[in-house]
């Protein structure tokens, strides 16, 4: 039993295995790029919206919506960014019910690598907002004793976004394969239904604690943040 995509290599480039979580985002990133253009290529007054591109107008709505709920303000510079996390992370778990196909999500590289980029965005657009002395006053509050343990709090959230993401979606992946070995004509369709419940709940989760994260970096030191959302 593989508990990694990454212990299976596809192919090699001058020597260098490219292993299955490499190849299976290179997938997601294609379906995702390649989807986009085919659905706003014809983006005219003049044309009625087709299905999938009232699909993908509701997507962008709802995740506008929930991103405003949380910081309270505009989110177009928050949407790019927690949107692209949701989508990412949404496609790349929904095709495990594709036979064969390791969800990326499901390495621990990909995740600390999802978590780093959330980690570089939060300082970026705290300081984009506030400038870089209103962004650090946030380490020195509500005292500058507080500095050390503040850091440490900003790293540990890196940490725990990684290893929730890749602990929830490795043992999906790992319970529903035991689960079809003991009644392989039973429980398909059953995993099959969860994973899709799962992988969409955990790219929420992901999506939304990073929404937070930001939105707390870019709100002035002594005003709060709307958490109601926040699992």
């Amino acid at each position: 039993m593989q508990l990694t995509p990454d212990d299976i290599i596809v192919f090699s480039i001058a020597g260098v295995g490219i292993n299955r979580t490499v190849v299976n985002t290179w997938i997601v990133m294609a379906i995702l790029v390649g989807g986009s253009l085919a659905i706003t290529r014809n983006l005219r007054p003049d044309v009625p919206p087709s299905r999938w591109r009232t699909i993908l107008e509701l997507i962008v709505t709802v995740i506008k919506s929930q991103i405003e709920e949380i910081s309270r303000e505009a989110s177009r510079h928050v949407l790019y960014f927690s949107g692209t996390l949701f989508l990412f992370i949404a496609v790349s778990n929904l095709l495990l019910v594709v036979p064969g196909f390791y969800p990326p999500t499901a390495s621990l590289s990909t995740t600390a690598a999802l978590a780093l980029s959330v980690l570089i965005a939060v300082p970026l657009f705290g300081i984009a907002r506030q400038g870089i002395g209103g962004y650090l006053k946030h380490y020195v509050q509500p005292s500058v004793v507080m500095l050390p343990f503040n850091i440490i709090s900003e790293f540990s959230r890196g940490i725990s976004l990684s290893i929730r993401l890749y602990g929830n979606v490795m043992s999906g992946a790992v319970i529903a394969a035991i689960l079809l070995g003991l009644a392989p004509f039973f429980f398909p369709v059953v995993m099959d239904m969860l994973g899709l419940l799962t992988g969409l709940i955990q790219a929420y989760i992901f999506a939304v604690l990073a929404t937070v994260y930001i939105s707390s970096a870019t709100t002035p030191s002594g005003t709060s943040v709307n958490t109601e959302k926040k699992p």
